[in-house]
């Protein structure tokens, strides 16, 4: 009876650690796939470090998903997608649950939108909309705050698909 019950704390010790580890082994490996044209076949993989190392935009903001005002930081899609010789009509964003929209490269702005890395200084979780979230400045102008722009704001961002 002893060595079952230390069987079990051990296994309960176990998965503590696990609940601890797994989430930023998770998070730390995890990179956003980029295809850079229709004639690419090989993805670029970008980790979170490679994201980091790009200039930071960095906005404060409402969003209809989140309470309250929430500070994004992350890099401009359009700068990211500049980097790696982005040839074709649109990106297709994917999500980790393979839900996909397009936007048009030509909407693209300097600054808007971004690839969140961060939200109030923190990396996301996929819990928590990670661990990349499209996301725009939606309280600097009414022009952001619309059905489309919403619809973009694609959460658990894993693949960017440059689209013709």
């Amino acid at each position: 009876m002893a060595k079952d019950y230390h069987s079990r704390t051990w296994a309960f010790v176990f998965g503590l650690l696990m609940c601890w580890t797994v989430p930023a082994y998770a998070q730390s490996v995890m990179g956003l796939q980029v295809t850079a044209s229709p004639s690419h076949s090989a993805p670029v993989e970008l980790s979170l470090e490679a994201l980091d190392a790009f200039d930071q935009v960095t906005f404060t903001t409402t969003t209809i998903w989140t309470d309250g005002t929430v500070e994004f930081s992350g890099v401009p899609l359009k700068t990211l997608l500049e980097s790696v010789n982005a040839d074709g009509s649109a990106v297709e964003m994917v999500a980790l649950n393979d839900y996909a929209v397009s936007m048009s490269l030509d909407a693209l702005e300097d600054d808007a939108p971004i690839i969140a890395t961060r939200m109030n200084g923190e990396t996301m979780s996929v819990r928590d909309k990670g661990p990349y979230w499209v996301v725009f400045p939606y309280d600097s102008d009414p022009k952001y705050r619309t059905e489309t722009n919403y619809a973009l704001s694609i959460w658990q961002l894993n693949r960017l698909k440059v689209v013709d």
